[in-house]
């Protein structure tokens, strides 16, 4: 039966990508008698090395995918590992990728992380969605959300034009940044970080291997163990440039830098991009330019970080992903953070319908979940000014991975994230 309207859907999801693909898998797995239907506006299957940014999974969001939701071996097979983070620091013109001081590692850490095709890895996730008995309507334009205080929520939508209508006594808006719930109760926060973003793909692998030839330099990485394997940030006053490679064999690259010192404006198109980087990391600019007749897409976006006043309410709806928060890519965070917004929304919609009570956990989950974007958001707001110190800016990323493994990743490691013993003296 795979019409939406002929029966009484448990939980409606607003989004069909990362965060709702993930968070149906999650909830029909904690409870599989729950009726879940997922709405996308995009047709599935998606084209590969899909244009969305979250490709380089840190270790929360790793384990997520591939222990609690048993995705491993899609993950194995289909996508690649990924060899950490990898930084290189300025040096005179940032021309000879040899003489930047280099701070990563030759071996891959005993937890894993990936570097993930997000068009291959939501295909499979929608096709899995439907294996399993989920609701994956695609092509659905959202029209409008009607939030019940007592009664089951209607969602208005169009499919191929024609107009319709689902009710739900759960909604879940994972919608990224069209962000249905947060515009329709004026939930919109403005972020005080303020930095901007613009990146591209090419249909190819760009090596940063190949941007020196010392066999000195290449001592320790060679097949998987490779630089080009790692997230590579190329650091520079007030910004940061990534080079990730996909298992499609396209290679995504971005700039990010903090409004104050590069204007979205000098770096906004593909043409603008380039002239950036021959001005601040040329080598970069050269592998750019070699590769430009493979460039799949470009695109900008300003002020990029989000925020919301609530995810959680206990009038049975919440939000997940980047229609609720998002402060910043540069540890690639984006999906740790759909991990603890989709294990607090299961749980609080298992409690709901086992009759446990959801009532006061969804304002203590509310609480913790925006603890901890408030307490790493201080990562990276005023901190772009010192990206390209080579004396304090490694200092600040072990501290950073220090806290990191401290606080949120032992927590979810720990599968401790509901246990609300781990918050009772800070809530």
């Amino acid at each position: 039966m795979n019409d939406p309207h002929s029966y009484q859907n448990d939980v409606v999801v607003l989004g069909g990508g990362l965060a709702g693909l993930t968070f149906a898998l999650q909830m029909q797995q904690k409870l599989p008698a729950c009726k879940i239907t997922v709405l996308e506006k995009r047709q599935h299957p998606v084209p590969e090395a899909a244009h969305k940014v979250g490709e380089s999974t840190v270790e929360v969001a790793a384990h997520y995918f591939g222990e609690i939701l048993g995705l491993k071996d899609h993950i194995r097979e289909q996508q690649l590992p990924k060899l950490g983070l990898r930084f290189f620091f300025p040096a005179g013109e940032n021309d000879r990728i040899e003489d930047r001081l280099e701070l990563g590692g030759k071996r891959y850490a005993p937890c894993p992380s990936y570097q993930l095709d997000r068009g291959r890895f939501e295909n499979y996730l929608g096709d899995l969605c439907r294996e399993r008995g989920i609701h994956f309507v695609d092509q659905a334009k959202i029209k409008d959300v009607t939030i019940n205080k007592w009664g089951r929520h209607r969602i208005d939508f169009e499919q191929e034009r024609r107009p319709s209508q689902i009710s739900a006594r759960w909604v879940v808006d994972a919608s990224g940044r069209r962000a249905f719930l947060k515009r329709k109760l004026k939930l919109n926060k403005r972020s005080p970080h303020v930095a901007n973003a613009a990146w591209f793909r090419f249909d190819q692998h760009i090596k940063i291997d190949d941007w020196c030839d010392q066999p000195s330099w290449g001592e320790g990485h060679v097949d998987k163990t490779a630089r080009w394997y790692s997230t590579n940030h190329l650091m520079g006053k007030g910004y940061w440039v990534w080079i990730i490679p996909l298992g499609s064999g396209s290679t995504s690259m971005g700039i990010v830098a903090s409004e104050d010192c590069h204007p979205l404006s000098s770096f906004n198109s593909f043409d603008k991009a380039l002239a950036w980087l021959e001005k601040h990391e040329p080598q970069c600019a050269h592998a750019v330019r070699e590769h430009a007749d493979h460039l799949q897409d470009f695109r900008a976006i300003k002020h990029y970080s989000t925020e919301c006043d609530q995810v959680f309410s206990a009038n049975r709806w919440g939000i997940t992903g980047e229609a609720g928060f998002f402060h910043d890519p540069f540890y690639s965070p984006g999906s740790d953070f759909i991990a603890f917004a989709n294990t607090f929304l299961v749980d609080l919609i298992w409690r709901d319908m086992t009759w446990r009570g959801h009532r006061v956990r969804s304002f203590s989950y509310d609480r913790i979940f925006k603890r901890f974007y408030y307490g790493t958001l201080s990562a990276y707001q005023d901190q772009y000014q010192m990206f390209g110190n080579p004396v304090v800016m490694p200092t600040k990323i072990l501290w950073d991975y220090l806290v990191y493994w401290s606080i949120t990743g032992f927590i979810f490691f720990q599968d401790r994230m509901c246990d609300q013993r781990m918050y009772v003296r800070n809530l």
